[in-house]
């Protein structure tokens, strides 16, 4: 098919702690990628390479409609860290110092929070339906080795709690969870490990994307997960490999503060 009169794709590209992603605004009937463009653009060695890509959409009732798209072309339903960076573009093209964004899982709120960007993540779901998992089961004790979690945030969560994050092969046992078939939809797996200060350390297997210097819906996830747990309370500190987020699960859903930056812009041809 010949391609050469598709105008091509301006994006920007940003990352909270190190997750990295492509941002294409397609408001105003701006062009958008095919999946098989998601999957290329995604592409470290051969395109620009992201954790996640994300389209902005015109809204009715909030600042943008937000659609994630894994490397992998798959869709997902939240993302804490681009939603951050998002809602920064947001409220420097309205003046304000809060936003509303629109995604699978619902409506989101943003706020500045001095240099820093806060966003509610909303209330984390904990019924292995709307997980989902493929049974009834307990979601704090999961019958796989090592007796995980499950939290849904948008999209769905396996927690591990182990003596030693930095001690665990990643990619192996990530790859091994994200696709065990109690998870019917995969699952991104988090491995945690509690400090001495009352912290948390944080590893992330995410489904459709591979291991990731930081994952906000799974910092969420992981702050639920060991406060149920009763390893921390409702407010946490956790460190990822690419920084560190707040957490503080509040009556109105899970709230995540972090640091966001811009990388560069770019045009990607068609």
């Amino acid at each position: 098919m010949n391609t050469a009169s598709k105008p091509p794709l301006t994006f920007r590209k940003m990352h909270g702690l190190g997750n990295d992603f492509v941002i294409i605004d397609g408001r105003n009937n701006a062009p958008i990628p095919s999946v098989e463009e998601v999957r290329a653009i995604g592409d470290r060695h051969r395109g620009v390479g992201f954790d996640q890509l994300v389209v902005l959409h015109e809204s009715d009732e909030a600042d943008f409609d937000v659609v994630f798209y894994n490397s992998d072309g798959s869709t997902s339903g939240a993302c804490g860290n681009a939603s951050r960076c998002i809602a920064d573009l947001a409220m420097a093209e309205s003046g304000r110092d809060s936003a509303l964004l629109r995604t699978e899982g619902g409506l989101l709120r943003a706020e500045r929070a001095g240099q820093l960007i806060r966003v509610n993540m909303g209330p984390p779901v904990l019924s292995w339906r709307d997980v989902p998992l493929a049974r009834d089961v307990d979601l704090n004790a999961l019958p796989l080795d090592g007796t995980p979690s499950a939290v849904g945030m948008g999209n769905p969560h396996c927690v591990f709690f182990v003596e030693d994050a930095e001690a665990v092969d990643i990619a192996v046992e990530g790859a091994r969870f994200e696709h065990d078939p109690l998870f019917p939809e995969r699952t991104n797996v988090e491995f945690v490990q509690s400090l001495t200060d009352g912290s948390l350390r944080q590893r992330t297997w995410e489904r459709g994307a591979g291991e990731t210097l930081a994952c906000g819906s799974g910092a969420c996830a992981v702050a639920v997960a060991a406060h149920r747990r009763g390893l921390t309370g409702r407010d946490v500190t956790i460190h990822l490999d690419g920084g560190d987020l707040h957490l503080d699960w509040r009556n109105d859903g899970v709230w995540m503060t972090g640091g966001i930056s811009y990388a560069f812009t770019g045009v990607w041809p068609r």
